[in-house]
């Protein structure tokens, strides 16, 4: 049965709107499921359903009906090697492996990252998703963070909205770059190919800031910070600035070879099949603490042999 909860609005929520007004009163349920709620009927505004967008005077009474915590997801659990990086009763940070998927989807029903979770730690079942709060593509290695609770879910929606997540990824991209910058340039599905996203005036917002590393030989490997979360950005982004990630099935170039290029270099980028792309810090303030969860773990072998490869061939004369 939904659990009724009975407030008066405060004189200071005069003027808000009446979901923004709910998001702060009841702070451990998050704005998508109370404004659901409010278009459902489940709130009442002195006795008369209202809208989300409804503006509250202050002094109202607001009935809200709470449904329950959700059931235990269908997906099943299934024992599968994770990279735990950082973990505490209301949280993990996992360093998701290149190759695994993160939900399961159409081609891929199981042995993802939502299954591995759920045999890790079974409550995991009662939180959205398992409490995933945003992904990686399966081929992109690197940090997500997983809330083990209801109330820190939310709070970790709303922290990744108001961008206070903050993500910095490793990338080695073709071509030599002269210099960091940042992309500031909409993303949204490609005109024809539904697969690709795309740079596009009638896109979302996007917002890509990046430096320069090192510089190899026909290569450059660069350190990214997302200020957006925009499917695909990265690889969008460096592509339309004309450096595309190594590797990257979608949107890189022809897979070539840097001049002169040694036995190990050549047999490396041959045998690179992924974007060479890494999540490698994830850092927000703690939901419980407010203290900073700031971790950082390197590339993964292949990514790192790459560089490795790459570095001794520079240092090669021409």
């Amino acid at each position: 049965m939904p659990r009724t909860h009975v407030i008066v609005v405060p004189d200071s929520c005069r003027g808000e709107r009446l979901d923004l007004t709910l998001a702060g009163l009841f702070p451990d349920y998050s704005r998508m499921r109370l404004k659901q709620w409010i278009e459902a009927g489940q709130v009442r505004v002195d006795g008369a359903v209202r809208r989300p967008r409804d503006r509250v005077a202050g002094g109202e009474r607001v009935e809200m009906d709470a449904a329950p915590e959700p059931a235990p997801t269908a997906v099943v659990a299934q024992p599968i090697d994770l990279d735990i990086a950082y973990e505490d009763d209301a949280l993990l940070v996992v360093n998701k492996a290149a190759g695994l998927v993160v939900h399961p989807g159409a081609g891929n029903p199981d042995r993802t990252l939502q299954n591995a979770l759920l045999a890790y730690d079974p409550r995991l079942g009662l939180v959205p998703r398992a409490g995933i709060i945003h992904r990686l593509d399966k081929d992109t290695s690197g940090l997500l963070v997983v809330a083990r609770d209801l109330v820190t879910h939310t709070a970790l929606v709303r922290l990744l909205a108001a961008r206070d997540v903050h993500r910095e990824y490793l990338a080695l991209t073709v071509g030599e770059m002269t210099g960091g910058g940042q992309v500031d340039a909409p993303i949204g599905r490609h005109a024809v190919d539904r697969l690709r996203m795309a740079v596009r005036e009638d896109g979302r917002s996007a917002l890509t800031h990046y430096r320069v590393l090192e510089k190899f030989r026909g290569y450059t490997l660069v350190r990214v910070r997302l200020e957006t979360g925009r499917t695909h950005q990265i690889r969008v982004h460096l592509a339309h600035v004309g450096y595309p990630i190594v590797g990257d099935p979608l949107y890189g170039r022809r897979r070539g070879l840097p001049p002169a290029p040694t036995e190990e270099v050549a047999s490396k980028l041959a045998a690179f099949r992924r974007q060479a792309l890494h999540a490698t810090r994830l850092a927000f303030a703690h939901p419980g603490s407010g203290q900073e969860v700031s971790v950082e773990v390197p590339p993964p072998a292949d990514f790192a042999d790459l560089v490795r490869a790459l570095k001794a061939h520079r240092a090669r004369r021409p």
